[in-house]
């Protein structure tokens, strides 16, 4: 057929219609507003050969970095592959996030074709952290190449794009994460209904609106996914928001359709649902009615969304943000012949040093206080810790149970209050359970990301009562909103989470020291180092960590020593 130089990887068979070919030969077009238009009709859409060749012709046309990596590059790199077969065992790199590689209509053995690419754009692009929809446009652009160099070269010079404003994929994590964000404040704002819905029926809002580029690039089907390309690769970014909110609008109108109750369930739960119906959207709506819709959307501007975009990014910069909250598997090198602890074994340490920040995995545990040695005092507490950053808190009940916390901040940071009991500390701050079972509870804002962009700036008026307890009327004050911190649209109260008390990490004074607050704390400890309390904090969403009251059998805290210092 005529489309063969430019679908060998194409399985015919399943292409449906598309494999006919029909409709204009040839694009006499180079304004730019033209093929917009064009491609919106749908202008090539009816012959592969022409989509290809218009793929291509706009791909090279993206304002690229200097050094862009070609099909020589790819060639050099993989050797001659007419003679080389890809492995069909090759794993994609962890940048992708675990996202498959969406077949779409590709030949079975076309899947290893696109799995070597997207290693080789990895080895090429090395500043890429953080790339979940690089295997669907991937696979997409392998449909309309002669060969793998060619689809290198497509993928590599949309990833290199350097056209102020113009953004074409997410490369890093923060840059996903305030796409998430931003997708919630558009939802919240031109899909009130939908909105509203996933409100209702989702715990965890966000979780659900983390798959929207999921529900573009990956569950679409094919017909469908190749329309928008047509038009994303015109018009950029902003039309994976237009469409996404078209698919949230007609789920909407699904679920109301089918008269369902609105109980609040799982939040895989509703994934999976409105997975499930993007991929079988093709039985109720056209591509071209998906179209219709998303470009139906009025006010909805590149401008705005630049806007929202940046708002939110510096949001989650602000709040530490900024990478995900996923490590390399490093191993705390203990010497069991050295390492003395009376509340956990090393195998236990081992576990906790697996949950701390990467900068400090490859420091040694030194034992700075405990209560066996230096007394069940307040003071003597403060006096042996003071001076070190991070800490790591661990407790033993008197009925056997370990708890513990993970500490950002030098307690010496607790005399900025004065007398009051003052919260400080870092989203590093985290608590967890050992015994009877293991469990780590982070920063809520982690877990919530919205949040990020509506809780207030820490400061010395943050308190807490004397009694483990805050305070609204007295001891929490609520201080002034910089300029520029909040979202636009993004309010916390659309997502049933309380953004006052989201950042009480950790506090002291002469009486008690305290670690998280906001509607209770996760662990208060009194002056004695004696009795302690723990229950559900806002800060850390944690279950009581052990026994809501309890008494401590002992006590140690330990510090980080670097392992390479001399």
């Amino acid at each position: 057929m005529a489309e063969e130089d430019y679908g060998s990887f194409v399985d015919w068979n399943q292409t449906g219609d598309l494999a006919k070919s029909g409709g204009p030969t040839k694009v006499d077009c180079k304004d730019l507003k033209e093929f917009k238009q064009m491609a919106r009709q749908g202008y090539w859409a009816k012959n592969h050969k022409l989509r290809a060749q218009v793929y291509q012709q706009l791909i090279k046309g993206i304002p690229c970095r200097t050094v862009t990596p070609d099909a020589e590059v790819y060639r050099d790199i993989m050797g001659n592959s007419a003679t080389k077969k890809p492995s069909s065992h090759i794993p994609l790199p962890e940048f992708v996030d675990g996202i498959p590689l969406p077949r779409y209509c590709l030949k079975s053995e076309a899947v290893a074709s696109a799995h070597q690419i997207i290693n080789c754009v990895a080895g090429q692009f090395p500043d890429i952290s953080h790339c979940p929809s690089l295997p669907a446009v991937t696979s997409l652009l392998l449909h309309f190449s002669v060969d793998e160099a060619q689809c290198f070269e497509h993928v590599s010079r949309i990833l290199a794009c350097n056209e102020p404003g113009k953004r074409l994929l997410d490369q890093t994590f923060l840059a996903y994460e305030s796409g998430c964000m931003t997708f919630g404040d558009l939802a919240n704002k031109y899909c009130t209904a939908a909105h509203k819905l996933i409100v209702a029926t989702a715990q965890d809002v966000m979780e659900v609106y983390s798959d929207w580029q999921r529900w573009v690039l990956g569950d679409l089907p094919f017909s469908h996914v190749v329309r928008v390309l047509d038009v994303y690769l015109v018009e950029g970014y902003k039309i994976l928001y237009r469409v996404a909110i078209a698919l949230l609008k007609f789920y909407c109108k699904q679920k109301v359709g089918a008269q369902g109750g609105q109980q609040q369930q799982d939040s895989s739960k509703v994934r999976a649902d409105i997975q499930a119906f993007v991929k079988g959207i093709a039985s109720t709506v056209t591509p071209e009615k998906l179209l219709e819709k998303a470009f139906s959307i009025r006010l909805f501007s590149r401008k705005e969304i630049t806007l929202l975009q940046l708002t939110n990014e510096k949001s989650l910069q602000q709040k530490g943000i900024t990478v995900k909250q996923k490590r390399r598997n490093v191993q705390l090198a203990l010497n069991p012949d050295t390492f003395s602890s009376e509340i956990v074994s090393a195998k236990e340490m081992r576990d906790i040093w697996s949950w701390i920040p990467e900068r400090f995995a490859l420091c040694q545990p030194q034992l700075l206080f405990t209560t066996s040695t230096h007394g069940c005092s307040l003071n003597r507490f403060y006096s042996h810790c003071e001076g070190y950053e991070p800490t790591l808190l661990l407790i033993r009940t008197t009925d056997g149970d370990v708890c513990g916390a993970f500490l950002s901040t030098d307690w010496e940071e607790r005399k900025r209050g004065g007398n009051k009991l003052s919260f400080f500390g870092t989203g590093e701050c985290f608590v967890f359970r050992l015994k009877p079972e293991i469990e780590r509870y982070e920063w809520v804002v982690i877990r919530h990301p919205e949040l990020a962009s509506s809780i207030r700036v820490q400061g010395e008026d943050d308190t807490a009562s004397s009694e483990g307890q805050n305070s609204d009327n007295n001891s929490l004050q609520q201080p002034q909103k910089p300029a520029g911190e909040l979202s636009p649209f993004l309010s916390a109260r659309h997502f049933n989470l309380n953004s006052k008390n989201t950042s009480m990490f950790m506090a002291g004074n002469f009486d008690s020291i305290i670690i998280g607050g906001g509607e209770g704390n996760a662990l208060y400890i009194d002056s004695e180092l004696n009795h302690g309390r723990t229950g559900r904090c806002t800060t850390f969403d944690n279950p009581p960590l052990c026994a809501e009251s309890f008494q401590v059998s002992l006590l140690e805290v330990w510090g980080f020593q670097d392992a390479m210092a001399s």
